[in-house]
């Protein structure tokens, strides 16, 4: 099961093209780039992945390097983060607040989600409903969200979320008695009601929604030493079981018995109903966040606190990603020597399964082949294919060095075609620029 850089070979016949060259950025999101036929590939034109500054929203024809531009947002509003529907041509991206000002910047709280149709570009619907003041709705959010992303069947997206309400409290001193903000995952569903979720105008930022959002997850301000408490939820990935039924797989940041702080892989379960309100108000209050919906578990998968090296690999940024049958969730953690591998849990707990032992890290996000036999990352500085059952590792491209290194290994739906993103010199600047590269190339034989 072992592999070895002697034996990641280049595949014989690569073929990586670069699909955009404009003297500015191209940003791609670490999932779901494609459109659904794998014709297309979405981004955003931000000047770096970090920075949220881009103003349009465009795909790139595989086939003929033609450029579309779905959205350009107005007002001095940005966007970013696309994703693309599993099944229909519509995408979902980050819009930030138009007009800001001193009192009200872009920022972890102040962003929504936006959808376009494909057919429709220019024209943005709100994703989820924003309620900054109260009387608080439920099935609206009070802050940020970001990394939209369809449930793999497209009837549901999640998010992570940050709180505005609670953000302008600060942080809780001993006896405060409210919720600090942290990091949470929200999912956003259909409204039940046809006019989507309506709000009321107490804030001069509130808006309308179409979707139904929640927060799933729970976090506490101070986690007990040795306990399963969170302090952060994020990174999250979609897990749809044999039986269809809902899950997400995120990072959950425990406190160890000796104080210190560490990412665990967990998994929330979802009802199929998230409308119903459970232990808490689902809308939240003044002092405390939103109360995840009645019948959500949220269980932990990973026990790693008496490792060598303790914790889900915090580098590279990755998101846990489960196979396409539901069976497995794909992380980042740290051998015995250090080095960032490849790693694998159920959804039903269990020890982590070790993917790749190679002497180079993982140096990227990842993503599942459609068939659930390869998973494609960066490593050593190119882009590579892992089969999961061999753990074989095969490069699909040269190695590059530095900031070049290929970033957002990203499969297309057909399982052909790879899209990922590397650094490219115009004149005395460097952009990220938009590549392809087959898959079939570096098939595992």
């Amino acid at each position: 099961m072992s592999s070895t850089l002697a034996s990641v070979g280049l595949a014989a016949a690569p073929v990586e093209r670069q699909l955009t060259h404009a003297p500015h950025g191209h940003v791609l999101t670490n999932v779901n780039v494609w459109s659904p036929d794998s014709r297309w590939i979405v981004y955003d034109v931000r000047t770096v992945d970090s920075t949220f500054d881009g103003t349009r929203i465009e795909q790139v024809d595989v086939t003929t390097g033609g450029i579309q531009v779905l959205y350009e947002a107005r007002n001095g509003a940005a966007c970013g983060v696309v994703t693309y529907h599993p099944r229909e041509p519509k995408v979902v991206f980050i819009h930030g607040p138009e007009q800001p000002g001193p009192d009200w910047t872009y920022g972890m709280t102040r962003r929504r989600g936006a959808v376009v149709a494909v057919n429709r570009p220019g024209e943005a619907a709100a994703l989820d409903a924003m309620n900054y003041a109260p009387p608080f709705t439920p099935g609206a959010l009070r802050g940020g969200s970001h990394v939209h992303v369809f449930s793999p069947d497209g009837a549901w997206v999640s998010n992570t979320y940050e709180d505005d309400v609670l953000a302008r409290l600060g942080p809780a001193a001993p006896g405060s008695g409210h919720d600090v903000n942290q990091r949470n995952v929200a999912v956003s569903v259909p409204a039940p009601r046809p006019d989507g979720v309506r709000v009321a105008r107490s804030h001069a930022r509130n808006h309308d929604g179409d979707y139904f959002s929640v927060l799933v997850t729970r976090t506490v301000n101070q986690p007990r030493p040795g306990s399963d408490d969170i302090s952060r939820a994020y990174e999250e990935g979609w897990v749809i079981g044999t039986d269809g039924r809902r899950a997400l797989a995120f990072l959950g940041n425990v406190t160890a018995p000796n104080g210190r702080e560490h990412a665990e892989v967990f998994i929330v379960d979802l009802p199929a109903d998230l409308t119903r309100a459970g232990d808490g108000p689902l809308e939240g209050t003044a002092t405390r966040r939103p109360a995840p919906p009645a019948g959500v578990g949220q269980r932990r998968l990973t026990f790693t606190g008496g490792r060598k090296n303790p914790g889900v690999a915090s580098s590279p940024r990755h998101w846990l990603r489960a196979s396409p049958d539901g069976t497995q969730i794909a992380f980042l953690m740290a051998d015995e020597a250090g080095v960032t591998q490849l790693w694998t849990v159920s959804p039903r707990g269990g020890e982590p399964r070790p993917i790749t032992r190679n002497p180079a890290p993982v140096a990227s996000a990842f993503t599942w082949s459609p068939d659930g036999r390869t998973i494609a990352h960066a490593m050593d500085g190119s882009v590579c294919v892992t089969d999961v059952a061999s753990g074989r590792t095969q490069r699909l491209t040269a190695a590059a060095a530095g900031a070049v290194l290929p970033l957002a290994c990203v499969f297309a739906p057909d399982g052909r075609s790879i899209a990922f993103m590397r650094n490219v010199a115009h004149g005395s600047a460097a952009f990220t620029q938009i590549f392809v590269v087959s898959a079939e190339a570096g098939a595992v034989r």
